[in-house]
């Protein structure tokens, strides 16, 4: 039988699920760059050891240059992914996300660390990122919400793997050797995983499956080329409203640590039970993709995104009046999880309101939001920690801008309707 009816060895009804699983565990190795911060220590002792002192905020570089060229070689990849194939490109991608970590072993400097795991690495990641997506997103057209959300949750959840054994191996090997370690275990996983992936015939559905009768902002009305869907209102609301999404949660991120420490170190720690805040939020940041991947299905996602930024402002409107350990938790579980959310939103709202014949190349693009988001996010909380003192009031700018989301998804995040 052919491979649209059996995969590996399966009903493709049944196997596809493998692709779920398949793709999760490739996030989780793509997503070990939510582990950073258990590197940064290590390293910068490391450096300085045979070198000059490594600033704070250079220690962040290396991070933020990996996300923008995350974000940008998405959008150079997704051609690609049409044209050679899921399996290729996963090889490809995980191949150069390996090298950058081997790489990266070998560096003597912040700015050789940030061209071997920064540009290699990231660009390595953004190869392989958007296959696992666009796999879900065709095999699944009955449940695309889901199955989108349970693949990005790897990523979410990478940290809380990721970050724990980094930090056995640092303890035991040192941190260039750990470099070395990962970089090895990536390649090999994701040569291995790429191996079964294939996108299903054009036009396949599920057995009995029977596309339900549209519904006002959910169903798809047409299918965009990545030009055509530049042109249309419901691109730019779904960009701007995933950016400030973006610029939320990915602050939160870069701050989780310094923030612990303004309300409490000690005590965050001893209300989560001996877990790193960064190793309990990553829980959230991975769950928040299913459930937004399933809101997004029933709800519609300008829904979605409008009840995300409502979460998000209570959020920030509970830490920014008060600064307190239980209130921190809170806060921080739901900035991280509305993240987590957006990357579910996101790809899962392409995929409806632009269809899914030029996927990988529309949501390059779409997922552009992310890389501006990463580097909008940690330097506003940088910028207003330097000019008033303190993270804290970094929140109510975001406050303002989420609710600016609000508006922009009521107006814009409808699906574009189909020329006559």
């Amino acid at each position: 039988m052919s491979e649209s009816e059996h995969i590996l060895g399966m009903e493709a009804e049944k196997g596809r699920w493998a692709f779920v699983v398949i793709g999760m565990i490739i996030n989780l190795c793509l997503g070990s760059i939510y582990s950073w911060s258990v590197f940064k220590a290590p390293l910068k002792a490391f450096l300085e050891s045979s070198g000059p002192e490594v600033s704070a905020s250079a220690l962040q570089l290396p991070f933020m240059i990996f996300l923008g060229f995350f974000a940008v070689a998405m959008v150079l990849t997704g051609k690609y992914i049409e044209k050679y194939g899921p399996r290729k490109i996963v090889i490809v991608g995980g191949i150069l996300t390996g090298l950058g970590w081997l790489l990266a072993s070998m560096a003597s400097s912040i700015n050789i660390l940030t061209l071997t795991y920064g540009i290699v690495g990231g660009i390595g990641v953004g190869i392989a990122y958007g296959v696992p997506v666009a796999m879900s997103g065709r095999w699944f057209p009955d449940k695309r919400g889901l199955a989108v959300g349970l693949t990005v949750l790897g990523f979410g959840f990478s940290a809380f793997f990721t970050a724990n054994i980094a930090n056995s191996l640092i303890a035991s090997s040192g941190v260039m050797q750990t470099f070395r370690i990962f970089g090895i275990a990536f390649i090999i996983i994701m040569v291995i995983l790429a191996t079964p992936l294939v996108f299903p015939p054009a036009g396949w559905k599920p057995a009995g499956w029977t596309p339900p009768a549209p519904k006002p902002g959910a169903a798809v009305k047409c299918e965009l080329k990545r030009e055509e869907m530049l042109k249309s209102n419901a691109f730019y609301g779904l960009w701007l409203c995933y950016f400030i999404g973006c610029i939320a949660g990915l602050m939160a991120i870069s701050i989780s640590a310094d923030v612990a420490g303004i309300v409490g170190k000690e005590a965050v720690g001893a209300m989560l039970l001996g877990f790193s805040p960064v190793g309990f939020f990553a829980i959230f940041n991975g769950g928040g993709r299913p459930v937004f991947g399933t809101l997004t299905d029933k709800l519609t996602p300008k829904n979605a995104a409008i009840l995300s930024f409502v979460l998000i402002i209570i959020a920030c409107l509970m830490i920014w009046k008060m600064q307190t350990p239980v209130v921190y938790i809170i806060s921080f579980a739901i900035l991280w999880g509305c993240l987590g959310g957006w990357l579910a939103i996101g790809p899962t709202a392409t995929a409806s309101f632009f269809g899914v014949g030029d996927y990988p190349r529309c949501y390059g693009v779409v997922f552009l939001a992310y890389g501006a988001g990463a580097l909008v996010g940690p330097y506003l909380a940088g910028y207003f920690k330097d000019a008033t003192g303190s993270f804290i009031n970094v929140f109510p700018v975001v406050v303002v801008l989420a609710a600016a989301g609000i508006v922009i998804a009521f107006l814009l995040m409808k699906p574009p309707v189909a020329k006559e």
